[in-house]
């Protein structure tokens, strides 16, 4: 069999990622994001804990007067009261907003993908949903639920059983010790289920990465389309090349008659030299070439009698050292103004 059927082996290219990433196909873990947000509100709750308890007994004292409340001092009872729990819930509501998205951004990249806001006919589908229901990748969430409900519960039934004498003490004493020894058991528990979760966020996420950089695979012979659409068809490149120098040497036709010099190799490179006294600086290359476009360049030049000048070193620093339409660097001035004024004294001698 050709390797051009052959099996993914090939990494992804660039492209291919970047193609994956507008297509939204990019490894995320939702526990992951849960597991920070548990965390954080746990945390939050730990430095606000003291205060938030005491505007909830003071919350609680209200509800109890709501009897006493009068019609016209109603609404004043109940703004306060929103404005209380409020004050409660904002905090952890706000925390958890600020730390899904900031999970959510460190996971994706900040890539935000349109895309998956665009509705899609197929998902209507029922064959899909089925096809998609018996899926491997279902398969592999619904493993991973029941992994993630085995481990709640063994740590729910941990927790209980480490706090039950305490709860089974509590309950000879006042309703507020009974509350203290219960919220112990739900803090400790809470902060469990936080580190596992946790953990298992980010092993899902090592396993999403790896399914996606797997789908994203490639053949051989797609890394070779890939590469031929990416720098184009050989034949679109040759009409290219061919256009080039066809410009090139149109351009040739006009700017190699108005040089004022040409300097050569002799063979192998050519450079043309325009200067004007009245209107240039300093001396300025119009054209260069090497081996077949340096002997066009000596031809026109030829044809309409522009000098020929032969140095060798000097004809391959300025064919090196400087692209057309540039001026002779100060470095070339003495050597340029020797060729120049030799260029003067040949045609003084000539007339």
């Amino acid at each position: 069999m050709p390797d051009d059927a052959g099996e993914r082996t090939e990494q992804p290219t660039p492209r291919r990622r970047q193609e994956a990433r507008e297509k939204g196909n990019i490894p995320r873990s939702i526990d992951l994001t849960g597991a920070a947000a548990l965390l954080g509100g746990l945390l939050l709750l730990a430095a606000l804990g003291r205060s938030m308890f005491e505007r909830l007994l003071t919350l609680t004292r209200g509800i109890e007067r709501a009897s006493d409340v009068r019609l016209d001092g109603l609404a004043s009872w109940l703004g306060e009261t929103g404005r209380m729990a409020a004050a409660l819930v904002l905090p952890f509501l706000l925390l958890i907003l600020v730390l899904s998205l900031v999970v959510g951004l460190a996971q994706t990249g900040g890539a935000f993908v349109w895309k998956r806001l665009t509705p899609k006919l197929d998902a209507l589908n029922p064959a899909n949903g089925v096809k998609r229901l018996f899926s491997m990748d279902a398969v592999q969430r619904l493993g991973l639920g029941l992994v993630k409900i085995a481990l709640v519960g063994v740590i729910a039934w941990h927790t209980l059983w480490e706090h039950l004498p305490h709860l089974l003490a509590a309950t000879g004493v006042s309703a507020m010790g009974v509350l203290y020894v219960g919220a112990g058991a739900t803090w400790t528990l809470a902060l469990r289920l936080g580190v596992v979760l946790l953990i298992v966020g980010v092993i899902d996420l090592l396993i999403q990465r790896w399914k996606v950089e797997r789908s994203l695979r490639m053949t051989r012979q797609e890394v070779r389309d890939e590469m031929k659409n990416m720098d184009g068809d050989p034949l679109l490149k040759q009409r290219r090349r061919q256009l080039q120098a066809r410009l090139a040497m149109q351009r040739l036709q006009v700017d190699v008659p108005k040089a004022s010099v040409i300097v050569t190799n002799p063979t192998e490179y050519a450079v043309a030299l325009r200067y004007d006294e009245e209107t240039m600086s300093a001396p300025r290359v119009v054209a260069k070439g090497r081996d077949w476009l340096a002997l066009r360049i000596r031809q026109i030049a030829e044809q309409h009698d522009v000098p020929i000048v032969e140095r060798p070193p000097l004809a391959r620093a300025l064919y090196a050292n400087l692209d057309v339409g540039q001026e002779v660097s100060p470095q070339f001035y003495r050597a340029v103004a020797e060729v120049l004024a030799y260029v003067q004294r040949l045609r003084r001698a000539a007339v």
